[in-house]
């Protein structure tokens, strides 16, 4: 008799043990760029157990250069991404197969920028003068079609390729700096240099920015897993967009150089971005995304159409 208790509860935890490893299952984020504030809602959800409370394990891996979100997420290894909505349009294009599943910056945070004792305010001020461009992404993609809204003929300009470091600016080798609002400017803001700025949604420019995506496999094959994911998501950046103070907090735990004061600032910087109007975070509606796909294709950045509906997906917003 005793024996066959003991054996029964022996089975118990086995199959209790059994039960909590099948519930939590492993997933992979992959971030658009290093970490930072710009990602702060996906630290919350995993620093509060969102991700947890829906029997998920995720890793949140950053992106940058050697790490393109796009291409790590439809090799196959990782299932989630952040990227630009651009970068879906484009990839699908090419016959690479993701999906668009939520916005997060429904805004973009890309700027163009100068030092305030320059004078430049607007485009039509960049005559003459020297332009950094940042080649092959959505920046410079942004920054040709403010040119064109503005009737700014490029040739008129000296255009000169840049990378991340702002020096060239604050030195006077580059007068116009393309950057983001919430990173670059307020890079150039913390070292004393007031700055003018020039607004792509001013001139009709309004791309979505970093959006979470996964790919048409996972939504074939694991469909639960992709709405837990999109859910504890949203609760993470919706629980980040009311408390910034604390998601800068947190956000400073994903990098040893990274500093509490910057990061708020980021955060703060971020807000009306996140949700610039009464839509719930992570919204997104076809007309932006035909709007981004007329300006890829007539800037020739994407060379042909996608259909749309399956480049994105709300089902899992609701």
């Amino acid at each position: 008799m005793f024996y066959r208790i003991v054996t029964s509860v022996v089975a118990a935890v086995l199959s209790g043990m059994l039960t909590a490893a099948q519930a939590d299952e492993s997933v992979t984020l992959r971030l658009k760029w290093f970490h930072q504030a710009q990602f702060a809602g996906f630290y919350v959800a995993k620093e509060k157990d969102f991700y947890k409370s829906v029997g998920l394990n995720v890793d949140i891996q950053p992106g940058g250069p050697d790490f393109p979100a796009v291409q790590m997420v439809a090799g196959g290894n990782e299932q989630f991404g952040v990227t630009g909505a651009d970068q879906i349009l484009i990839a699908r294009s090419k016959g690479v197969p993701v999906v668009a599943l939520a916005v997060i910056f429904r805004r973009n945070p890309f700027v163009l920028f100068s030092l305030a004792k320059s004078g430049i305010k607007a485009p039509t001020d960049y005559i003459g003068k020297n332009i950094g461009v940042k080649i092959g992404g959505n920046e410079e993609l942004i920054y040709r079609a403010v040119l064109a809204k503005a009737g700014v003929d490029k040739t008129k300009l000296n255009e000169i390729p840049v990378k991340f470091d702002i020096m060239p600016l604050l030195a006077g080798a580059v007068d116009v700096w393309p950057g983001y609002l919430i990173n670059e400017v307020l890079a150039a803001k913390e070292k004393g240099f007031d700055v003018n700025v020039v607004s792509p949604p001013d001139y009709g420019i309004d791309l979505y920015a970093d959006t979470l995506f996964t790919t048409d496999k996972m939504l074939t094959e694991k469909p639960d897993v992709v709405r837990k994911f999109v859910t504890a998501t949203l609760k993470g950046w919706t629980s980040a967009i009311a408390a910034p103070e604390e998601a800068a907090q947190i956000t400073v735990k994903y990098g040893s150089k990274l500093t509490y004061d910057h990061e708020l600032a980021m955060m703060k910087a971020s807000l009306p971005l996140l949700q610039p109007d009464a839509k719930p975070v992570g919204s997104m509606d076809a007309a932006n995304w035909a709007a981004a796909q007329k300006l890829l294709i007539d800037a020739g950045f994407q060379k042909t159409p996608v259909d749309l509906t399956k480049a994105f997906t709300v089902d899992f917003l609701k």
